[in-house]
């Protein structure tokens, strides 16, 4: 026995060591962690269990049939993040460049089919070249079977992809197709086809960073949802994203220990909206101060800066938060807001996590670039998850709420369950000097006769009343009791249970 005990040993540290100690180093020198380092930084401290730690491929073409590695450039396994499950595979860079196999996507496959029977969150991280070139059509067809499960998965528990390293060709769909996609500024990047690839069909000459890097993910294309400085502190907000989040589609949202007081009042807030309406404030700092001890975690926060998402919590339990941000385009939706806010609501909608929604939005943005670049479209999106959204809703508006954007931002109309508004919002067509320069327009040549139908237009439409005498507005609030109100709303919904007709899916304009 003795002897068996000591070559389970020694192949365990065989395939621990993956490419080997020369392919580790040069791992370390470029700034990266080793797949194993990596699993040992998100999970809970020994709470680990490997699985087909000695799986090998099975490939004889090209010289394959001479190399073989225990684990095939991938360490999939489960374990705890603060004591609760979540399944996880760590594509190795250092054996065969992590490149995807046959047997390398069973492995992930298995840890795909035990997270959705198991109903736990799933979490990849990347760091590989593509599909494994010496086995052609097989390696196609283990993709294949990967992005299957990802579908069937959306929706029922949370997906998340970590890339801390290269990741091409098939490798970045299975990500596109996860709820949230984060990098590591520097080492990572994401592309279809490489730099040498785009030069020779294109001619263009781009770098792998320039094509693919954390900075255009999370500025231009909206693929990632955040980039961090280094591995350490990707995987550590992972983990605190997972305490956000519940493990199913069935599971309730997670709901911690809480010690700042629901009926907290903030001052502070009475003053946030400045005397003129065209000047902006920061609407991060009233989420801030709605929010469970200001703890905030932030969507695409570098990505269509006039709307801002994340999760929060109120009373201990999780909230997804939309807000308009006047600091930015002073709040207007445009094609990239509208999309980035409604792949959040279908989220919290799809893992039955309440949405508190904060307006102040002057409409969506003219011009012939939105128009041209499908606004009409992208607005729709937004509408559509609100509307469809059987979540508790709960709408406090601030200032502005114009136009069609006042219908779309989760308004009674298409649903919203409470909606609150300060004394200082406004609630109309368009702003008074646009209804004004429409309705009166023989007269634009009085500036006198004009200024005062702008002041009558204000005085009957730029306040909350006309909108509260019909309903449409629950209640006028003081802001300084905005945290307040918000708790007691969201208590009051937590028992909500709203149907929709039945559908095999809905068709929203893509």
């Amino acid at each position: 026995m003795k002897e068996i005990l000591a070559e389970l040993e020694s192949r365990r540290e065989t395939a621990r060591l993956g490419g080997g100690q020369r392919r580790i180093d040069a791992q370390h020198a470029k700034g990266k962690l080793t797949a194993r380092e990596r699993i040992e930084l998100l999970l809970d401290e020994g709470s680990f269990e490997e699985f087909d730690m000695f799986k090998v491929h099975r490939c004889t073409d090209f010289g394959m049939e001479e190399s073989h590695i225990p684990g095939d450039g991938v360490v999939t396994g489960w374990g705890t993040v603060n004591g609760r499950t979540v399944y996880v595979f760590s594509k190795d860079f250092t054996v065969f460049g992590g490149s995807l196999s046959e047997t390398h996507a069973q492995k992930i496959i298995k840890i795909q089919d035990m997270a959705l029977q198991n109903r736990a969150p799933i979490i990849g991280l990347f760091d590989a070249g593509g599909a494994r070139i010496q086995e052609g059509v097989a390696a196609l067809g283990g993709y294949g079977e990967v992005f299957q499960r990802n579908v069937l998965a959306s929706g029922v528990i949370p997906q998340i992809s970590v890339i801390m390293g290269p990741c091409a060709g098939g490798d970045v769909y299975s990500p596109a197709m996860t709820d949230f996609i984060f990098m590591v500024r520097d080492t990572s990047y994401m592309f279809v086809t490489g730099p040498d690839v785009v030069k020779t069909v294109t001619n263009e000459t781009v770098t792998a960073e320039e094509l693919g890097g954390a900075s255009v993910h999370t500025t231009k294309s909206s693929i990632a949802d955040k980039a961090f400085d280094n591995d350490v502190v990707a995987l550590q907000e992972v983990r605190r994203l997972i305490d956000f989040l519940p493990m199913n589609n069935q599971a309730d949202v997670p709901e911690i220990a809480n010690y700042d007081d629901p009926t907290r009042v903030d001052t502070s807030l009475d003053t946030l909206i400045p005397d003129n309406p065209n000047k902006p404030y920061d609407i991060k700092e009233l989420i801030a101060k709605t929010v469970d001890e200001g703890d905030f975690f932030e969507i695409q926060p570098s990505f269509a800066g006039n709307i801002v998402v994340g999760l929060g919590r109120v009373e201990g339990r999780t909230v997804g938060i939309i807000a308009n941000q006047p600091m930015v385009l002073a709040g207007v939706l445009d094609s990239d807001a509208s999309r980035k806010a409604a792949r959040f609501v279908r989220f919290c909608d799809c893992f039955n996590i309440p949405l508190v929604t904060f307006v102040d939005v002057p409409g969506f943005l003219p011009g012939t670039a939105q128009e041209y670049g499908g606004l009409i479209k992208h607005g729709a999106k937004l509408l559509f998850a609100y509307a469809e959204a059987t979540v508790p809703k709960v709408t406090v508006i601030t200032r502005k709420a114009y136009g069609g954007a006042y219908d779309v931002m989760s308004s009674k109309h298409i649903r919203g369950d409470i909606n609150y508004a300060w004394p200082s919002a406004e609630i109309a067509v368009m702003g008074a000097k646009g209804a004004v320069e429409i309705l009166y327009r023989s007269e634009l040549s009085d500036k006198e006769k004009i200024a005062k139908r702008t002041k009558d237009y204000e005085d009957r439409f730029a306040n909350p009343f006309v909108a509260a005498e019909r309903g449409y507005i629950d209640e006028v609030i003081r802001p300084h009791s905005t945290r307040r109100r918000v708790s007691r709303a969201l208590a009051l919904l937590r028992s909500k249970n709203q149907q929709n007709p039945w559908k095999k899916h809905d068709n929203i304009p893509l």
